[in-house]
C-alpha cells in the first residue's frame, strides 16, 4: 500500500530572522522584547541547525537552502507558507498576506525535483486581489484520503481553496477557528496551528472551532477516515502541539515532529494515543516560537 507520508524535506537556513511586523497584525503568538536583532538570529539559527541535525540522526532527508541577507525576509525560515509538493508533481506557488513574505520566493528549490515530472501552478498574481492562501499552513492536507482541511481567515480565502481543491483533487473541509486574545475571540491565521493530520491520527483543537455544525463537520469527515482523534485544548494551541508534522523515514518508521514546548504540555493520555502511531521527536525552537510565531512543522517543507 503506498504511503503518502514523505520522509523528505526543505528547510532554509534564516540569516536575518526576527520579529516580523507585518505578519504580528493577525499573528498573535509572536511576541517581542528587547532582546537584539543579532541575538535573536544567532539563537534562531543555533535552534535551526540543532533540528536538522536530529531530524537526520533519525534518518528524514533533510535538504537545506541558505537564506540570503537581500532581499530581507525575517520569517524564511518558514518555507512551506509559499509552496507545496505533490506526488503527481504539482508544485504549487501561493499569494501571501504579508508584502516581505513574498519575496521569500526562489526558484532555486526546483533543483530538488525531477524536471520531466514537475508541473508548477503559480497562484501568487492572486497577491494583487488580496486573496491569499499560505501553503500548509493554510492547508493541512490529508493526501491519503484528498481533504484539505482549511480554517477560513485573511490569511486563507475560500475563492482560491476551491481552485486549489479543483486543480490538485481534493475535497473542501473549511471552517473557521479562533482563539481568546485579550477576552476577545479572533481567528486563529493559520490551520495548522490547531490541527495535524498523519496516517492513522489527528491532532484537533475542536474547542477552537465555535460554530458547532462546523465543529462537528470536521470531527466526522476525520473520524470517517478512522483517524484516532487527539483533542487538545486552547492551551495546548499556544504551546504549538497542533503545530506537528508526521514524516516516515528511510527505515518505514513514523516520527511525529514537533517542539519541545509542545512535547512538554502532552498529557500521559495524549502521548500514549499518539505513540501507538508515531515516535515523538521533540526538537527546541523556542526562540523561533517567540519571534516567528510559528513552530517544528512551519519550518518544514514536505518534499513528493
Amino acid at each position: 500500500m503506498q504511503s503518502h507520508i514523505t520522509g523528505k524535506v526543505l528547510m532554509i537556513r534564516p540569516v536575518c530572522f526576527g520579529y516580523n511586523e507585518e505578519t504580528a497584525v493577525n499573528n498573535y503568538y509572536q511576541k517581542k522584547d528587547t532582546k537584539s536583532s543579532r541575538e535573536i538570529q544567532e539563537e534562531a539559527l543555533e535552534e535551526f541547525d540543532t533540528m536538522v541535525e536530529v531530524l537526520r540522526k533519525y534518518k528524514i532527508e533533510v535538504k537545506v537552502l541558505e537564506d540570503t541577507l537581500q532581499p530581507y525576509t525575517p520569517d524564511s525560515i518558514f518555507p512551506n507558507n509559499w509552496f507545496s509538493s505533490h506526488e503527481n508533481g504539482s508544485i504549487v506557488l501561493y499569494p501571501m498576506f504579508a508584502e516581505n513574505r513574498r519575496l521569500e520566493r526562489r526558484e532555486d528549490i526546483y533543483d530538488f525535483f525531477n524536471e520531466d515530472k514537475m508541473n508548477i501552478l503559480d497562484y501568487s498574481p492572486l497577491e494583487k486581489e488580496e486573496i491569499y492562501l499560505e501553503g500548509t499552513g493554510s492547508l493541512v492536507l490529508d493526501r491519503k484520503n484528498r481533504k484539505a482541511y482549511c480554517s477560513l481567515s485573511k490569511r486563507a480565502d475560500e475563492r482560491l481553496l476551491d481552485i486549489f481543491c479543483q486543480d490538485l483533487g481534493y475535497q473542501k473541509i473549511a471552517f473557521h477557528s479562533y482563539q481568546t486574545v485579550e477576552m476577545e475571540r479572533k481567528e486563529i491565521y493559520h490551520t495548522n496551528v490547531m490541527m495535524s493530520v498523519g496516517e492513522k491520527f489527528a491532532i484537533l483543537c475542536a474547542d477552537a472551532i465555535d460554530d458547532l455544525q462546523e465543529r462537528k463537520k470536521v470531527i466526522e469527515s476525520l473520524e470517517q477516515d478512522k483517524k484516532e482523534i487527539i483533542l487538545i485544548t486552547e492551551t495546548q494551541v499556544e504551546h504549538f502541539l497542533g503545530n506537528a508534522l508526521e514524516l516516515k523515514n528511510e527505515e518505514g518508521v513514523h516520527l511525529c515532529i514537533m517542539s519541545a514546548t509542545a512535547e512538554k504540555i502532552l498529557t500521559e493520555e495524549q502521548r500514549k494515543s499518539l505513540e501507538k502511531y508515531a515516535v515523538i521527536i521533540p526538537v527546541k525552537v523556542s526562540t523561533i516560537e517567540k519571534y516567528g510565531g510559528g513552530s517544528a512543522r512551519c519550518m518544514l517543507a514536505e518534499l513528493y
